[in-house]
């Protein structure tokens, strides 16, 4: 690592959501999709930067959904946390076979694929250089990764949370469909909520107003994003008080 790549944070929370695993219009889990982000992963981890990851899994089921058209919402958002470990086991071994140590833990108890979540192991695992990735959700119905990504970098005592997406940033509106969006270079908290925007849910950002938690929303698909984003570099909307 050279001295222009020092890292600016120390440990970092990286959320994504499971369409980051599947190739645009597809379903499941794509190999190259996955290979690509592994990569990205690897590259930071290679600058000794402490990583977590959450996970989302609507790739496979999303939970939320399915519940408003009839399912039991219970069971349907159980039904999500478990697509949340299965993309947490596919990213975990595609990150080994490229020589990164990897723990996932998961707030649901599947004790033959996953260590139960612990605080304190958690912590242990960053700071021997593993990087480790949150499976399961918060272990609750009706909380979105979001507000597991939230809770778990309070836990871990995050510097920040990486939010990755497939835009560049936080927009006034649709950029796909409106022409004329704005992207924000930085908002607060507050007017994340008062307008509404579509970040995180409002009690993830709650969460992370109440303790003065910042998020930076980048596109996580252009290659070297991720890096830049971890080295302090201006990529996407920072959120903070």
């Amino acid at each position: 690592m050279s001295v222009l790549e020092k890292p600016g944070y120390r440990r970092v929370l990286l959320k994504i959501s499971g369409e980051a695993l599947v190739t645009k219009g597809q379903f499941g889990i794509s190999p190259r999709a996955i290979e690509n982000l592994a990569r990205e992963i690897k590259d930071v981890a290679d600058l000794g930067v402490q990583l977590a990851l959450v996970v989302g899994g609507g790739n496979i089921f999303r939970g939320g959904q399915t519940g408003a058209k009839g399912m039991d919402r219970v069971s349907a958002d159980y039904m999500g946390m478990l697509a949340t470990v299965i993309n947490s086991l596919a990213l975990q071994d595609t990150l080994e076979r490229k020589g990164v140590p990897v723990r996932v833990q998961s707030a649901i108890t599947v004790e033959r694929l996953a260590e139960p979540f612990v605080q304190k192991e958690a912590v242990r695992h960053l700071q021997e250089g593993r990087v480790v990735i949150f499976a399961g959700g918060t272990g609750n119905p009706y909380f979105t990764t979001d507000t597991a990504a939230s809770l778990r970098a309070l836990e871990i005592r995050a510097d920040v949370i990486l939010k990755g997406t497939k835009v560049d940033g936080v927009y006034d509106a649709d950029p796909v469909k409106d022409a004329k969006a704005r992207r924000y270079d930085e908002l607060t908290y507050m007017e994340v909520l008062k307008q509404h925007l579509r970040v995180m849910d409002s009690t993830a950002v709650s969460l992370c107003m109440e303790y003065g938690l910042s998020i930076i929303v980048f596109n996580l698909m252009t290659r070297g994003n991720l890096k830049r984003a971890i080295l302090g570099q201006t990529v996407g909307t920072l959120i903070r008080g």
